[in-house]
């Protein structure tokens, strides 16, 4: 290994590999980070993350401001179920944070940009170690012939920001209905007040942005919409009256009437998993070490709200063994790798295994489907140790 500029090649320079490269330059590792042309359009999703994702962030400096504090979160069923979580109840500050794409891309851009071990390449360079962080279609993953199964749900997912009339209350609702498409799950998350999307010709007239840390009250919400493909197609080739129609019937009116303040977007939805997330061999490096990271190991349904704060943990727990290593291993070594991938691996199944389950009981369409799962709803929001267990692990607690 000797000669190499770097120590650490990350393919992907995403929110994980961005993240990645700042832990294990704060370590004084030395990356490289492989950082192709931006995209044309602006992400216009939204994040929901929760407590250790936001001290790790913000540890990092790369915490945006305009992140919304969310206090409390309704889950309600099609039949009368309902689970509900409130912030005060868990003596935490919030559940969560929604935090915008593009500005939480910016900020860690932005830190990257002052890290003095980090290199920005144009193409991968020789490492004692390469992780790939390239999302779930990662190239270089498929190139290695790394084993990926995944399953496509008969769904896709719909993004968007919104304007509603009545203020959303710090409150992150969620919707999740079984038909027979194959069930869907809509959610409205609260962003900053004032905060508008990522399309300023879409805002309200008159619109202002929050000072910097504020916006637990306002109007403007993301739009996270699982429906089936067809239905998807469908509410895309909508004018904007109809779309808020709809959407508005899928909540139930509860936010009044909505304007669009973004253009849409959608993606088909997986249920994704490496075999292997660490190993040697790559492309036209046959002794390379390398380990996956993010979504280029790992893909779940959003109905969880938690895709990112896995692929965070994955961050975390990669830069904390890398760091941690004795002194006569390579940062290459199978088994300081193997150290991460038996971390890992547990959390990713574990949250692999309930948004499935989930997924496939919302998307039954009969009577003994849809009293179980609202029975089982008004079940577990009866029972506080249960729901203060599950929040503990949802915030990372």
């Amino acid at each position: 290994m000797q000669g190499m500029a770097i120590d650490v090649c990350i393919r992907g320079a995403g929110v994980v590999g961005k993240t990645l490269a700042l832990l294990l330059a704060r370590a004084r590792i030395r990356v490289g980070l492989v950082q192709t042309a931006a995209p044309v359009q602006q992400d216009i999703r939204a994040f929901a993350l929760n407590a250790a994702s936001h001290s790790l962030l913000e540890s990092l400096r790369a915490w945006p401001g305009s992140s919304c504090a969310v206090q409390r979160m309704q889950v309600a069923g099609d039949e009368g179920g309902l689970v509900q979580f409130d912030a005060l109840q868990h003596n935490a500050s919030a559940l969560a944070w929604i935090v915008d794409a593009a500005d939480l891309e910016q900020r860690l851009q932005t830190a990257v940009s002052f890290a003095p071990e980090i290199s920005v390449l144009a193409a991968p360079e020789p490492a004692a170690l390469t992780v790939i962080c390239e999302g779930r279609a990662s190239a270089s993953r498929e190139a290695a012939g790394l084993a990926y199964a995944q399953q496509a749900y008969d769904q896709s997912a719909i993004a968007a920001t919104l304007h509603t009339e009545q203020p959303h209350q710090a409150t992150a609702w969620q919707w999740m209905r079984g038909d027979a498409h194959g069930g869907e799950v809509c959610a409205l998350l609260p962003r900053a007040a004032g905060h508008h999307g990522a399309s300023p010709d879409m805002s309200p007239p008159g619109a202002d942005l929050p000072a910097p840390g504020h916006g637990h009250s306002g109007n403007s919400v993301a739009l996270v919409w699982s429906v089936q493909h067809e239905r998807a197609q469908q509410l895309l080739a909508m004018d904007e009256p109809q779309f808020c129609a709809a959407l508005q019937e899928a909540c139930g009116g509860a936010l009044g009437a909505m304007r669009l303040t973004s253009l849409r977007a959608t993606w088909p939805l997986y249920l994704s998993q490496a075999s292997r997330w660490v190993g040697v061999g790559l492309a036209g490096q046959p002794q390379a070490a390398w380990a996956l990271a993010g979504d280029a190991a790992h893909a779940v349904h959003p109905l969880a709200g938690q895709g990112l704060n896995l692929g965070l943990g994955d961050a975390a727990e990669l830069a904390r063994v890398l760091s941690d290593k004795e002194y006569f291993r390579s940062y290459g070594d199978a088994r300081l790798l193997r150290r991460y991938e038996r971390a890992r691996k547990g959390d990713a199944a574990a949250l692999r295994v309930a948004t499935d389950g989930l997924q496939r009981l919302f998307a039954m369409d009969d009577a003994r489907a849809r009293s179980l799962r609202n029975w089982g709803m008004r079940s577990f929001d009866a029972l506080s140790p249960l729901k203060r267990l599950v929040m503990r692990q949802a915030m990372g607690a």
